[in-house]
């Protein structure tokens, strides 16, 4: 049960309260000399019999906290027999004095509904029906005079009490069942939600981020580097001769290359980078917190193993890629970081392909 150790504590609690309350009251009742329902004088073996019950409260009270601070096994069971017995001591402390005593042998019940355990509720309720029978029987109808109706209603009562404890943990499992399945519903929502939103952002090809979530994502970055200083450079890469792969072999083996590609640059790249499809043969990827000289240095280990990957369904031939890498200064603005990063890219296919060109170092006046 969800914080069981708590509700062993609380309940241990009730008990040790009311045990307190009902000394306090007989002691000021002592010394006050009142009067509660009944003449209060008692004889001294009615004294040495209370004593006595209220050292057997204490005893089992010490020995329900010494079960659960040494968090011994069956503690339910342990919290509800001391319960039950203490209930039962309590009540023949009272019973002379206070009317309505008997409804101290309510707490075991009451302590059942607390733990939801229907099993509980009913041998609680069965016994506190045997047992008060007996003592009625036995005592209280003899020494004490009470009439067979007080007996037969409080049967009635403990009767109507395990009906009603019924029909609360009954509702409870229900209500708790529905919660479940509410729960159960909103995580589907969550889990549909989140994989719509992935497959928004997400190139189904590549595995990739899109296009579109690649240049909201690089807005974002961009106000951080104007903002705080964020370092950032951008790579452009293309894939060399790629329009030759798909004549050659045809389309599926251009998307195995690409899929391929895509997974060398995911695997390169660190958490703090971004990488995209941003269309086509062509990739992007944006370094966050890195110096040029460390991101130069990933884009060249990049382009040497994708380089150095094997293609036997495309004739053993190495596919290449071209890369054009600039970084950002404040106030450049995107449009400028793009056509630097761009214009890199081009001079890369020109130049003999299958390298990396930085973009010229020059920082807005």
């Amino acid at each position: 049960m969800l914080n069981s150790g708590v509700w062993h504590r609380r309940i241990l609690n009730v008990y040790w309260t009311l045990a307190g309350i009902i000394l306090a009251g007989q002691i000021l009742s002592v010394r006050l000399h009142l009067k509660l329902a009944h003449e209060f004088a008692v004889s001294d073996v009615s004294r040495t019999l209370i004593v006595i019950c209220y050292v057997v409260v204490l005893c089992c009270l010490i020995t329900g906290e010494v079960w659960l601070r040494a968090k011994l096994k069956y503690q339910q069971q342990a919290v509800v027999v001391c319960g039950f017995i203490v209930s039962y001591l309590l009540y023949f402390i009272a019973e002379p004095f206070v009317d309505g005593a008997q409804m101290s042998l309510m707490m075991p019940l009451m302590a059942s509904l607390i733990y939801f355990n229907r099993r509980l509720l009913f041998v609680i309720g069965g016994l506190n029906s045997l047992i008060y029978a007996a003592i009625y029987f036995m005592l209280e109808r003899g020494l004490l005079g009470k009439a067979l109706l007080d007996f037969l209603l409080m049967e009635v009562i403990f009767g109507g009490f395990v009906v009603m404890g019924l029909g609360i943990i009954v509702r409870s499992r229900e209500t708790s069942e529905y919660l479940e399945q509410l729960t159960q519903s909103e995580q589907g929502l969550l889990v549909d939600r989140a994989i719509a939103d992935k497959l928004l952002k997400i190139d189904a090809l590549t595995g990739l981020y899109n296009h579109k979530t690649f240049h909201e994502y690089l807005d974002t970055l961009l106000e951080q580097c104007e903002t705080n200083g964020l370092r950032l450079q951008l790579a452009l890469l293309d894939i060399d001769n790629f329009k030759q792969v798909n004549d050659t072999y045809g389309h599926w083996i251009g998307d195995i290359v690409l899929k391929e590609v895509a997974a060398k640059i995911s695997e390169k790249i660190s958490l703090n980078d971004f990488a995209a499809r941003y269309g086509g043969e062509e990739f992007a990827i944006i370094f966050t917190d890195k110096s040029p000289a460390e991101a130069f240095t990933l884009v060249e280990e990049l382009r040497l193993a994708i380089a150095s990957m094997e293609h036997h369904y495309a004739g053993d031939k190495p596919i290449t890629i071209s890369i054009g890498l600039c970084s950002y200064y404040t106030r450049s603005g995107k449009e400028l970081l793009f056509r630097k990063t761009d214009d890199a890219l081009y001079l890369a296919k020109r130049s003999g392909k299958n390298q990396v060109i930085i973009c010229e170092e020059k920082k807005p006046a």
